[in-house]
C-alpha cells in the first residue's frame, strides 16, 4: 500500500519549485492552495502540482525528497516531464473536488 507521496508544485508563472513529502496528496495540496501552508509555498504561491511519486515506507520517500532538492533545475524539469510534459496542474485530474 502507498501511503507516501514526494510532489513537486510550482506557481501560476511555473517559476519556483518546491519539493515535499506528505502520507495525503489530496489533503496538503488542499492546504498548500488555501495558505494553510505557511512558509516557503505561501510565500511564492506555490499549488499547483506537476509531479508526485508514490511510496509504500516513509525513509524511501524521505530519501528521493532529499535526492531531488539535490538536483538543479534543469534536472527537476527533466524528471517532470516525464509525466507531465506540458505543464498541467495534475491536481484537478486526480481530485475532482480539488478547486
Amino acid at each position: 500500500m502507498e501511503n507516501f507521496f514526494v510532489y513537486i508544485i510550482t506557481n501560476k508563472n511555473q517559476s519556483v519549485l518546491y519539493i515535499g513529502i506528505t502520507n495525503n496528496l489530496e489533503k496538503r495540496l488542499w492546504q498548500h492552495r488555501h495558505k494553510e501552508a505557511k512558509g516557503f509555498s505561501t510565500r511564492y504561491h506555490l499549488s499547483h502540482l506537476l509531479y508526485y511519486e508514490p511510496f509504500s515506507n516513509p525513509r524511501s520517500a524521505i530519501e528521493r525528497e532529499k535526492q531531488l532538492k539535490g538536483w538543479r533545475r534543469k534536472k527537476k524539469v527533466k524528471l517532470i516531464e516525464t509525466m507531465n510534459p506540458r505543464w498541467p496542474d495534475l491536481s484537478e485530474a486526480l481530485f475532482d473536488n480539488e478547486k
